[in-house]
This record gives structure tokens, sequence and C-alpha cells, in this order.
């Protein structure tokens, strides 16, 4: 009998899976989330709008309503407006569309490493780009990796997960000038930065645009995310999403955030937002460690003491930041999001006691 892992693609087996370290503790600050649940208001118009609901039937084939709203919350027609169960789902059906053998793919590095995880699984190729020595994008050697080496796709996060550097419209504008491929503009965390590419879809038909649920709408636990672009490209794009890929629940949850965004969520991105800056602030003042000016809720800090020690000492205190250090990049660096003016103070105190003796 022939060993079934012989039938798994040798590029496969030579990736990790994408995975996250399970420690616990009372302050989670590793995965970027939003530190305030969902507001009450949001739960009880949610469940009062499912208390009718049959539960035995399937949601709606094409959430109608949802897109509607969302046409209209983004400003981009409904026609070119896909919703998927997370970002991921989206970027996994893009890339399944447009990636294979003998196909570029271009990304930053260090970035989400679900970019160049799909790609690879797909047979595609990645061509890597390092961010400069200030951790921010080197346009002039994007520029001419796109013009000379004629990716596909180019996947641009921006913020970027995990340094929280961000592009500007214009230097977004020449790149997709250049690209004779698609250009994905990943914007999990764009409403902390006040920045979005979304404008320059109508004059780039090459531009997709992925946004999320999950961080300034507090919603990581429902899945929710969604895609603008080109409605053409959309028809394409979704024959790659499975049927009924957004249960009810989920897309109700999100049609009632939209409606209420103004008034709950985005004075909430606001203070987070202030306390990403006074964090900046407050770690910039601790001997040994150098944050990095962020856009997004989250920040990396290079340390003098190796990360993974203070990401133990840290631990021990109650405290879960994320270890970088095995990204590209890195290696001398922590992450941490942007909690609660108390979770961020804790965070402060117990960084000066480690540092003052280390």
């Amino acid at each position: 009998m022939r060993d079934p892992l012989e039938l798994i693609k040798p590029q496969v087996r030579g990736l990790r899976r994408y995975s996250l370290r399970v420690e616990a503790a009372p302050v989670k600050l590793n995965q970027n989330e939003n530190p305030w649940d969902t507001p009450l208001e949001i739960k009880q118009e949610t469940f009062r709008r499912l208390d009718d609901r049959q539960w035995s039937r399937y949601p709606e084939f094409v959430p109608s309503s949802l897109i509607a709203r969302l046409a209209n919350f983004s400003g981009w027609p409904a026609e070119g407006t896909l919703v998927g169960n997370g970002s991921n789902e989206l970027i996994q059906a893009l890339l399944m569309t447009t990636v294979g053998e003998g196909k570029r793919v271009l990304i930053n590095e260090p970035t989400f490493t679900l970019y160049r995880q799909i790609t690879t699984v797909l047979g595609g190729e990645i061509i890597s780009v390092p961010l400069t020595s200030a951790l921010t994008y080197d346009m002039k050697a994007m520029t001419a990796a796109t013009e000379s080496l004629n990716p596909d796709v180019t996947i641009i996060c921006s913020p970027n997960n995990p340094t929280g550097c961000a592009i500007s419209q214009p230097d977004l504008s020449s790149l997709l000038e250049a690209a004779k491929g698609l250009v994905v503009v990943d914007e999990a965390y764009f409403e902390f930065a006040g920045e979005t590419a979304v404008p320059l879809l109508k004059q780039h038909r090459n531009l997709v645009v992925l946004r999320t649920f999950s961080k300034a709408m507090a919603m990581a636990g429902l899945r929710v995310g969604y895609l603008l672009t080109a409605p053409e490209l959309a028809l394409e794009i979704a024959k790659a999403l499975l049927p009924y890929n957004l249960n009810a629940f989920s897309q109700t949850a999100a049609e009632v955030a939209i409606e209420m965004y103004e008034t709950l969520l985005k004075p909430l991105v606001s203070e987070i937002v202030a306390e990403r800056d006074r964090l900046f602030d407050q770690l910039s003042g601790i001997q040994g460690l150098e944050p990095v000016r962020s856009r997004a809720n989250f920040m990396v800090v290079r340390s003098n003491v190796d990360p993974r020690r203070v990401f133990d000492q840290l631990l021990q205190r109650g405290i879960l930041i994320r270890d970088v250090t095995s990204y590209p990049m890195l290696q001398d660096c922590f992450r941490v999001g942007v909690g609660t003016f108390e979770e961020n103070n804790m965070l402060i105190e117990s960084l000066r006691e480690i540092f003052a003796h280390n």
C-alpha cells in the first residue's frame, strides 16, 4: 500500500501549519482584538431580530440585505461586494481563483503569514520584498519588483500585520499604475488608520480591498469579512466561495453593527487610537525598549532583552503578548495589542519592572 502522505504536495508537507501559542492570561493582548466586547445594544437588537427565525432553515444564499448595507457603508456598489466567513475566507477564495503553478504573488516581509501559506498550498511562487529597516514599506523596491518580475497578484496589508505601517494613497496609486496583475489591499485595521484604498477602486479595475468585522467592529468571534472590487471580478471570485458561507447569526449581527457603528463602535475606535498613542509614548520612556510607530491597534516593540524572556515574564504577571521572533526582521521584537486603559497600565508597569531588573 502506498503511504497516503506521498499524495500530499511536497510544498505543503514543507509548510508549518498556521498556529498560535495556546497560553491564557487575564490580560489578553496577543491577537489584535478589540479590548471591549460588542456593545450590549448591538447584541440585544441582534437577538431580537433572530427571535422568530427558524434555525432549521438555511441563511440567505446571497445575503443581499447585508451586502446592501455594506455597499452603503463602504461607498461601493453591491455588485462589487462579497461577504465571507472572516476576511481569511475571502483571501483564500481570491487566491484560489488566481494562483496555480507558475503564478507569482508579491508580498512584503514581515507580513500576515497566511498570504504565503495559501499561495504555497496552491502551487504558486512567492516574491518577497522586505520592509525598510524602519519597518515601513519600501516603495522603490516594491515598484522595481512589480515592473521586473510581473507578479500576478500583489498583496499589501495596510496597516500591516505585524508592524502597523500603512501605505499612502499616492504610493498605492503609483503601484497600481505599474502593476499588470491584481493588487490586493488587506484593510483589516483601516479604521485605526483613518485611511482607505476604496476611493481608488473607481480608477483601477485591478484593485481588490479586503475588510473584516473582527477588529474595529468587535466581532472576532462571529467571523465576518467583506471584499470590494470591480463587479466582473467579484463575480469570478465568488465561484470559489462555498454555498451559505456566512451563517444567519453573523449576518444579522453584522447588519446591526453597521447601523450602530457611528454611535457605538466608532467612539471605541477613537479610544483605541488614543490609547495606542499613549502606550507608544510610555513604552518609549522605558530604557531597553523601542516601540515602532503604528497605524493599527497594536505595535511591535524592539527589546534589548530576549523577547521570549519578556513574553514569559509578562505571562507570569498575567499578561499575554505575541511572540513574533520567528518573523523576518523581528528577531528582537515582541508585539502588543492595545488594551483598555487599565490593561495598558498593567502592561506598562510590568515592563518597567522587567527592564529595571535586566
